[in-house]
């Protein structure tokens, strides 16, 4: 499993994160070069090295019109506090975004992280998200921070997990005047992750930072059992007496993925009943589902419905089994699951194109056909299924 980790135990800022992430990247000097072709009005990234306690890391600044937006207030990972660019609406943002030179998937994943820290503001100031007026984070370096982070981690393509983040402590100055690190759109943005304080005074976690991690991460946690192949450290411009920086892992992820199974006991439903619940949870997220035949009390012939799904769904995957199946109850058990790098082409074959899933990983790899495919062959030409396969290895 491609994954990437990020260490955020000094934080995590727009910035710092594109810094991380870029030296991931083959070539980061070429990718910087992408990125200024993004179309952001104005918009320059500069990667330059930096040092902290003695851990050499690369920096990202990004300039407005040849100058850096909010000198004059610099923020802790440098963000900036600018008071001269004025407010940016939601709507003016999406316009922004939505004319840039990047894939649509990128432009989806950047409105979506503005729409959350619309939403965090619109709960501490009591505004519908179309009624806030950005400050800090509704500058052109932010939306270079956003749209960068979404451009690479849609470019890496690997799970991201992180550990808990360090927030800070102390008091920081913005647009509203001095708040109370975190600020409080941070604090919204991380409810329901793991965050706490390690006493160093200053802003580690920022809104972009905090919006950023809410997104992409798809657990936080303990640095997974992981081949690490290369490691990028972002740094900030403020010195601590710890390093000013976020790490990045990136590699295969060779522990077992945390997964929950769930089970239950049915003795009271029609053999189709039993198959329209499992077309239901697979259709909703659950990574597997099956039935085993069981006898049940007094002889009763039953089946055990069993489901695989990740962590962050059982929730929504236990509602769905009590909605569509008899059972009063259902068991839970933590387990671990393992699985192989899944890729798919199309190769032509004298029937037509036919799609091949390959499987890798743990010194092995694997080859299938598409069912359907196969099935639409067979019946086309009056076939049986191991006929097709034969014919289609010859030509291959």
């Amino acid at each position: 499993m491609r994954t990437v980790f990020l260490d955020c135990s000094m934080g995590a800022a727009g910035d710092i994160l594109t810094a991380a992430l870029l030296e991931l990247i083959p070539d980061p000097d070429g990718y910087v070069e992408k990125l200024n072709s993004l179309g952001i009005p104005g918009v320059e990234y500069i990667k330059e090295k930096s040092e902290k306690c003695g851990i050499l890391g690369t920096h990202i600044s990004v300039k407005i019109n040849g100058a850096e937006e909010g000198e004059e207030h610099p923020r802790e990972h440098g963000e900036h506090h600018s008071h001269h660019h004025g407010h940016s609406t939601l709507h003016a943002i999406a316009h922004i975004i939505e004319d840039l030179n990047a894939p649509a998937k990128v432009k989806a994943d950047a409105l979506a992280v503005y729409e959350s820290i619309a939403k965090a503001e619109g709960e501490v100031h009591g505004k519908a998200v179309d009624e806030i007026h950005f400050h800090e984070v509704g500058s052109l370096d932010a939306v270079a921070d956003v749209t960068a982070v979404c451009m690479l981690l849609n470019d890496l393509n690997a799970e991201v997990y992180a550990s808990p983040v360090n927030t800070g402590s102390g008091f920081v100055e913005c647009a509203h005047g001095v708040l109370p690190v975190p600020a409080p759109a941070t604090a919204n943005l991380l409810k329901g992750v793991p965050a706490y304080s390690d006493g160093t005074k200053g802003e580690l976690c920022t809104p972009t930072g905090a919006a950023l991690l809410k997104y992409f991460v798809k657990e936080f946690r303990e640095m997974p059992v992981m081949a690490t192949e290369k490691i990028g450290c972002g740094m900030g411009k403020k010195d601590f007496e710890k390093a000013n920086c976020l790490r990045a892992f990136l590699g295969e992820q060779r522990g077992g993925a945390g997964v929950t199974e769930l089970a239950c006991n049915i003795d009271d439903m029609s053999a189709e009943a039993v198959a329209f619940a499992c077309e239901q949870l697979l259709k909703n997220g659950a990574l597997d589902v099956w039935t085993t035949p069981a006898v049940m009390k007094k002889g009763r012939p039953a089946v055990i419905l069993g489901v695989l799904c990740e962590n962050e769904i059982k929730e929504k995957i236990l509602r769905l089994i009590f909605r569509h199946t008899s059972t009063i109850g259902v068991r839970e058990y933590e387990t671990k699951r393992y699985t192989l790098k899944r890729e798919s082409r199309v190769v032509k074959t004298p029937y037509g194109e036919v799609g091949i899933k390959t499987s890798s990983g743990y010194g092995c790899e694997k080859s299938k056909f598409e069912y359907d495919d196969l099935a639409r062959i067979a019946d086309e030409n009056g076939l049986s299924i191991t006929q097709v396969i034969e014919e289609i290895n010859k030509n291959l």
